[in-house]
């Protein structure tokens, strides 16, 4: 085996050792994909008519999405410049650290998590934090607010999180953001919060009503619920100062006319997305009763996918999906994530979920009481 070809010119060392980001693997036409939380339905058809019509390819898009931004601003009842439209809300995130953390500051974040975040962190020169989740995958807020030093410049909290599924309550987010310094920036995580049913989850709209908490900035998208994954679209919603510290850290023109008017098109059609989102939520429900009755000890679920605690057998156990057309998301060592896709596809991850579990080692962890 051959080394790896040297990098011809000066790059960054700690930029040099990170892995890139690696997308959910693509499905065959025959198999599920259920590795990228992408949502299961077609676009509805009003959607696509208002994107085909947008067909003014030679001119650029307008650069602040006023349009959307208006939309939106009405919707959480803040004003236009309390709103900022991104590529998708991982954009965002990584213009909110770049603009506060640099090298020798410090961001902070629970983990596992959103995959992004530790390199978020790294790019942008700073120090990145990971905080343990608790034995039931969820945020242990008392231990991320005890890693907060003079040095911390931003703490991501994921909500439900990306890839276990337990949400953070409204209640403890709430003692959180009181211990954190106001000086801080706490980035709430929404991505999936249309999917959310606890009704004691935290609400970023809630947090933010009458500015309560100028250091705390929710991001939300439309890949996820509103089923526009391949056009990159997300928000912000915070204190306007914070958000144009992101906008001075942003790609010029990266949001295209085709995105902000699907996502206007979407917000029009809300009611029946918002069904859409009901019917995966009610089947996420199902497929998570249903293994943990097949013996797998599965945390809450609260987005658009389920988490197999698989441990050190991970990959052998993502294998066994592969190899039955069920492309799934494993992260080696932890787990893995199977998004909820069609209808068609449940029977088939049950099926196979059913028997891999038997196989994991007495007393792991994976392995519930049935």
């Amino acid at each position: 085996m051959t080394d790896a070809p040297q990098i011809p010119v000066r790059v960054r060392a700690e930029v040099a050792a990170l892995p890139p980001y690696k997308q959910g693997k693509q499905a065959g036409a025959e198999a599920f994909k259920l590795s990228s939380n992408e949502n299961p339905f077609d676009p509805l058809p009003g959607v696509l008519a208002r994107v085909q019509a947008a067909s003014a390819l030679n001119r650029y898009p307008d650069a602040a999405a006023n349009r959307l931004r208006a939309r939106l601003a009405e919707r959480f009842r803040v004003d236009v410049d309390g709103v900022h439209i991104g590529a998708g809300s991982v954009s965002i995130l990584a213009q909110l650290v770049q603009a506060t953390s640099g090298p020798g500051d410090e961001v902070i974040y629970a983990w596992r998590s959103f995959e992004a975040y530790p390199w978020l962190a790294v790019v942008a020169g700073s120090t990145a934090v990971q905080v343990p989740l608790t034995p039931d995958a969820r945020h242990d807020l008392d231990a991320m607010a005890a890693a907060i030093t003079g040095r911390t410049r931003a703490v991501i909290v994921c909500t439900p999180n990306n890839p276990t599924g337990p949400i953070v309550t409204q209640a403890e987010f709430e003692a959180f953001v009181e211990r954190v310094p106001s000086d801080v920036l706490v980035i709430l995580d929404e991505a999936y919060a249309e999917f959310v049913t606890a009704p004691d989850a935290v609400d970023g709209a809630r947090v933010l009503a009458g500015g309560a908490h100028p250091n705390v900035v929710v991001l939300r998208t439309f890949s996820k619920a509103f089923g526009l994954a391949g056009l990159r679209v997300g928000y912000a919603i915070g204190h306007p100062r914070v958000l144009d510290a992101a906008r001075s850290t942003a790609i010029p023109l990266s949001v295209t006319a085709h995105a902000e008017e699907a996502a206007l098109a979407s917000l029009d059609a809300e009611a029946e997305l918002i069904e859409r989102v009901r019917t995966i939520a009610e089947r996420r429900d199902r497929l998570a009763a249903a293994l943990r009755a097949a013996g797998w000890r599965i945390p809450e679920a609260q987005g658009n996918f389920v988490w197999l605690p698989s441990g050190d057998e991970t990959i052998e156990v993502a294998a066994a999906f592969d190899a039955a057309g069920l492309i799934v998301r494993p992260f080696a060592g932890d787990g893995i994530r199977i998004s909820v896709g069609e209808e068609e596809s449940v029977e088939k991850v049950l099926r196979i979920a059913a028997s891999v579990v038997k196989d994991l080692p007495q007393g792991h962890s994976g392995r519930g009481l049935a």
